[in-house]
């Protein structure tokens, strides 16, 4: 529809965003300032506690810090209320009391079918809510009761049922002076192709409505009574109103439930979803018999970041799931995710909720793993990987299935995951003498037969300066010069947020400055030292660049210069990570050294020791890129995204640096 040119800019003019917004959020009222229009809340889009969504009243946008969701009054009504353009235009509309311009006039008659078609749905909805308490319904009765369907529940999800007969709703509808082309249209009849009266669609099934986000029924599921009949389940056909792949059973409820904090769990059908609603679980909805579609992926991303995807404990089921891993991948973002919960084997969320209760539910639900693991687990399970070209196959088909994320900050992270999977896959079992390597507590049971304590280690091994040296204190002043360096130049921190991320700060004024970098970097130096300081204390930035071994580098000596910070921070990023990996290799083959130290750990301390020196030395900026921490590691040099975005502006920077 074409609206009038200034009618958009009046409308959004008239509509306070802060109120627009205030029905879905509770601002914090330390951080707010509701004269100047400066409003804060915790996101609505994403699940967090910190207050990082930002609303300006007087410019008529928002903004997250966190999930970087942005837009005005009518994207906001869009995105929350799962409504189209127009259908946010009206509501805006209709709360700041302006008409809304009339529709061409093709627009309007398809506005005016859908609205007759509706009408017709709802009196199909009430025909078979009355069938349900005739005689020809007791056994579909039975059927409820034994499910669990009190009464309440059939009225609160008005279900009903359609008789085993051929004309039964077609009758009653024409009773009404309903014309036979919007019985048709509704999908509620199909024509005969013997030339006879059109038949019913539904007959002999328990019916559940279908309604949309906006409350209209728009279709109805349909469960045989006969256990012969081939389809168990039957759905409307689509319609005008229903669009299969793009409707979700429950869709309305569980975005009031989930905007209230409710975790919002996808089953597989309808009963499902009235029994977790039963149980508390309001925010459940169902994909209506088909696998889950993009289109219904974003619905659901748009009432919760993280949906639970309940996994029935059959082979099919979890089919299902794992396809869905294929279609998630490409579409993943910050902060917008899936997560799986694992039924108990041969059961579905209805069978486990009357067997253990709420309780056993909520701790699997608790306990889903995130996406990455199941990919990890399809891809292994049942798999033997003995010789070197099973591995180069796994490895091959997680590289592709990594490609398929758009996000690099996201498809280096579940690099990162895969790798440190794989070597948990493929570490070597270390051997002691001619039997299994020892356990670490004396005189325990490994496998069933209790082993002697451990030999201690050899003196020599002891004293060896690998074990003893410390780089925790280098490592705090590294930190501080990235610090330091980002604050006076905080226009080059977008090219190291992931590093950034991946840096854990020795101390919590390191860790502040941190956060408060990657959450505010953008607005500026000033904006940037003013947050810093507002939870840290005045001066904080210049007491850092005072010390000694920061004021001596050279870009903070001569600020202004960002392909000098640029180059400054990628190195000082890279020989923290190097001398954390050295870190990481101590920490682990000291616990090796509590039995009988080997050659393998001599090894492996002198190969991680090198390759922290490699990353020591300057000049070797190139190799240190590729070097550290390569233990067995899952992606080729060109995939290593993480490490390319921290230092891949070294090589275009250094031959200017030099000659500066």
């Amino acid at each position: 529809m074409s609206l009038p040119p200034g009618f958009l800019d009046e409308l959004r003019g008239r509509a306070s965003l802060s109120q627009v917004v205030g029905r879905k959020v509770q601002w914090d009222a330390r951080k707010s300032n509701q004269g100047k229009g400066d409003m804060w809340a915790p996101c609505p889009f994403h699940q967090e506690k910190s207050a990082s969504f930002h609303v300006d009243d007087r410019k008529g946008f928002y903004y997250c810090f966190g999930c970087h969701a942005k837009g005005d009054a009518i994207s906001f009504v869009r995105e929350t209320e799962n409504v189209s353009f127009m259908e946010a235009v009206e509501i805006l509309a209709r709360e700041a009391g302006m008409p809304v311009p009339k529709q061409d006039p093709r627009a309007q008659q398809k506005a005016d079918t859908r609205d007759e078609l509706a009408a017709v749905m709802e009196e199909a909805v009430r025909w078979f809510r009355l069938q349900l308490k005739t005689g020809v319904a007791a056994e579909a009765r039975g059927y409820l009761e034994r499910r669990g369907l009190k009464p309440a529940a059939l009225e609160r999800w008005e279900i009903g049922f359609a008789p085993d007969a051929w004309q039964g709703l077609w009758d009653a509808l024409k009773a009404k002076g309903i014309a036979d082309e919007l019985i048709l249209a509704a999908g509620l009849a199909k024509p005969s192709s013997k030339g006879g009266k059109p038949y019913d669609t539904f007959r002999g099934r328990i019916i559940f409505p279908i309604r949309d986000a906006r409350g209209r029924a728009i279709a109805f599921g349909g469960r045989a009574m006969d256990p012969d009949d081939k389809a168990k389940y039957l759905n409307s056909p689509e319609t005008v109103l229903f669009d299969k792949g793009r409707s979700l059973y429950n869709v309305r409820e569980a975005r009031v439930a989930a905007g209230q904090g409710q975790p919002l769990i996808v089953a597989e059908g309808y009963m499902d979803v009235i029994a977790l609603h039963s149980a508390g679980f309001e925010a459940a909805v169902a994909p209506l018999g088909t696998a889950i579609t993009e289109n219904q992926l974003q619905m659901l991303w748009r009432i919760a970041p993280e949906p639970i995807i309940t996994l029935d404990g059959d082979t099919a089921g979890q089919r299902a799931a794992l396809r869905l891993i294929d279609l998630a991948l490409p579409l993943l973002e910050a902060g917008q995710s899936l997560r799986f919960a694992v039924m108990p084997e041969g059961q579905d969320p209805d069978d486990l909720l009357k067997a253990q209760g709420a309780g056993a539910l909520q701790k699997l639900l608790d306990a889903a793993m995130p996406m990455v693991r199941l990919l990890w687990q399809r891809e292994t399970e049942g798999r033997v990987f003995d010789s070197p070209e099973r591995k180069a196959a796994l490895d091959k088909s997680l590289r592709e299935k990594i490609k398929l994320i758009k996000d690099p900050s996201i498809r280096s992270h579940y690099g990162q995951e895969i790798k440190d999977l794989r070597w948990q896959l493929f570490r070597p079992q270390r051997m002691s003498g001619a039997g299994p390597r020892p356990p670490r507590a004396a005189g325990s049971r490994v496998g069933g037969k209790w082993q002697p304590p451990p030999e201690p280690p050899m003196p020599s091994t002891k004293s060896s300066v690998l074990v003893t040296t410390d780089e925790t204190a280098s490592e705090h002043l590294r930190e501080g010069v990235i610090l330091a360096v980002l604050a006076g130049c905080p226009e080059i921190i977008e090219d190291f947020d992931n590093g950034l991320e991946a840096m854990s700060c020795q101390d919590r004024d390191h860790a502040v400055m941190r956060d408060m970098m990657l959450r505010h970097g953008h607005a500026g130096a000033e904006v940037l030292r003013e947050k810093i300081e507002s939870v840290l204390g005045t001066g904080t930035l210049e007491n850092l660049r005072a010390q000694r071994h920061v004021a001596i580098t050279p870009c903070i000596r001569n600020p202004g210069n960002a392909d000098l910070s640029r180059m400054t921070v990628a190195e000082e990023l890279a020989k923290l990570m190097a001398a954390r990996g050295l870190s990481a290799e101590i920490a682990e083959a000291a616990q090796d050294l509590s039995g009988v130290a080997d050659e393998g750990v001599t090894w492996r301390l002198s190969e991680a020791a090198r390759a922290a020196d490699r990353a020591q030395r300057s000049g070797q900026e190139d190799s240190a890129e590729y070097d550290v921490g390569d233990n067995g590691a899952l992606l080729s040099r060109d995939e290593r995204s993480e490490f390319d975005k921290l230092l891949g502006g070294i090589k275009y920077n250094k031959t200017k640096a030099s000659g500066d």
